[in-house]
């Protein structure tokens, strides 16, 4: 506990946006704060993601959320590199089986002309089936975009969170923001930590952004909450698809998306209903993504399931209760921003709205360019995917690197123990590092092991230790 800290800019919430923001700032000679209510960062809406790159065919001509899109894709290989994380750009199809869904693909072909997604074209039937064996035969017309891509969403806004840390911003975990409050032109964030005294605000605290934001100032906006449920499927599982496939359905309900993950396994969904941020699945949206994959890939083996989950999504409104479709970016004050309501796209874009928010404050506050900020974040090195040989070096260099934990995802408790050293502080927190518990068992087989090695490391009992993260106390103050 302290009484007051001093700070050029506090970033409150440490969700992809956050990361981002608080990653792009260290771009210029500004300290950072970043403050995050839960045990680990990405916990909120980044929890929860379809995961997917967008082209940017789906958005209004000449709105920022259109170049954002675009600009994003384009620099994601980049970004990647930059962040090591495992990016594949296996392209796209928005399938159609009806005449109304046609119109629509033909709209979006015309969205994402004038957007300039490069490579954009407008299949025929036959030639999606050609592309696509495994899809349901009838299919009419298909939108591809072979710029479209997917990661793992955790992985990118933990990468973007370290990289935060390395060039010298502070991570304040486990502190929740009370009130924000004017102070002699400056602002003063009152946590349940102590305060923080700061020229520059940025309010990132996704399902709660509004009501951060009006800690201090009004806002028209105000958030809703839905929820979608999703599946997840074996990386067994047969036909596998090569493409991100979407489903344009005739009906008014919305389309399912069908992944092929980075790690090999399907992602499927999500339905879409009225929810509350609690992530709980429902039976009747389960039921509607099972009804929609068989529907578009009726060869696949559904028994393959290993996983559900939900996701909460905030959807931003005006007074009169209708929904905003464009990105919500709010600036009431001088150095003061709120991202309210940021959804899709907004893992795409979440590397772009950090740097448009960061060049706008680093003007307000007239500060110079930090021509020391190091761009590259080494991951965590694994032996999934790798040669004998390989392995062998690893071994050689770290013993622990040849005992298996997680003989699913084939982790390590190298990896383990190298995600602890790095924050992880729960089970699901070692799992969204280095993917112990994502495979076929769900963590049957390894969970049990993992506790043990988190409560020898943090000193705590094994009782303690818990897989959200609630009752620990462990903090992570990244360069501070």
């Amino acid at each position: 506990m302290f009484s007051e800290r001093r700070y050029d800019i506090v970033v409150i919430g440490a969700g992809l946006l956050g990361c981002f923001a608080a990653r792009n700032l260290r771009r210029w000679k500004v300290s950072v704060a970043l403050i995050e209510e839960r045990e680990d960062v990405c916990t909120g809406i980044s929890r929860a993601n379809t995961a997917i790159i967008y082209s940017g065919y789906d958005h209004k001509p000449g709105t920022l959320k259109a170049k954002m899109t675009v600009q994003a894709n384009a620099r994601m290989d980049q970004l990647c590199r930059e962040l090591d994380v495992p990016f594949s750009r296996c392209g796209s199809l928005m399938v159609s089986y009806g005449e109304k869904a046609d119109a629509i693909l033909k709209q979006k072909l015309h969205s994402g002309i004038q957007n300039g997604v490069p490579g954009l074209r407008l299949l025929s039937g036959p030639e999606a089936e050609q592309m696509e064996p495994a899809l349901a035969h009838g299919v009419r017309s298909a939108l591809y975009a072979p710029t479209a891509g997917t990661l793992n969403p955790w992985a990118l806004g933990i990468a973007a969170f370290e990289n935060a840390c390395q060039n010298s911003a502070d991570a304040f975990l486990k502190t929740t923001v009370l009130d924000i409050s004017a102070v002699c032109g400056d602002y003063c964030v009152k946590t349940d930590r102590g305060n923080f005294l700061c020229r520059a605000v940025v309010n990132c605290a996704g399902l709660a952004s509004d009501r951060v934001q009006k800690l201090l100032f009004p806002s028209p906006v105000s958030l809703s909450i839905n929820a979608g449920d999703y599946l997840i499927l074996d990386k067994t599982s047969r036909p596998m698809p090569r493409y991100i496939l979407q489903y344009e359905p005739e009906e008014d309900d919305k389309g399912i998306s069908v992944v092929p993950t980075v790690e090999g396994s399907l992602l499927v969904g999500p339905s879409e209903r009225d929810g509350r941020p609690d992530y709980a699945t429902d039976t009747e949206g389960l039921s509607f993504v099972r009804r929609q994959l068989r529907e578009l890939l009726p060869d696949l083996r559904v028994d393959s399931v290993i996983r559900s989950f939900a996701a909460a999504r905030p959807n931003p409104q005006r007074p009169d209760g209708s929904s905003i479709g464009s990105f919500v970016i709010e600036h009431p004050a001088h150095a003061f921003w709120s991202l309210i309501g940021i959804k899709t796209p907004g893992l795409t874009c979440a590397d772009e709205l950090g740097l448009y928010l960061a060049e706008k404050i680093a003007a307000e506050l007239d500060a110079d360019e930090n021509t020391a900020f190091a761009p590259r974040r080494n991951g965590i090195p694994g032996v999934r995917g790798l040669e004998f040989a390989q392995r062998k070096e690893l071994v050689q260099k770290n013993a622990d690197y040849g005992e298996i934990l997680c003989p699913c995802e084939e982790v390590t408790k190298a990896e383990v123990l190298e995600a602890i050293r790095r924050g992880a502080c729960t089970v699901d927190a070692v799992k969204r590092r280095v993917g112990t518990g994502m495979g076929r068992c769900q963590g049957a087989r390894c969970q049990q092991k993992i506790i043990a090695i988190l409560s020898q490391e943090l000193g705590i009992p094994e009782s303690a230790v818990t897989k959200d993260g609630k009752g620990t106390e462990i903090l992570y103050h990244g360069a501070s």
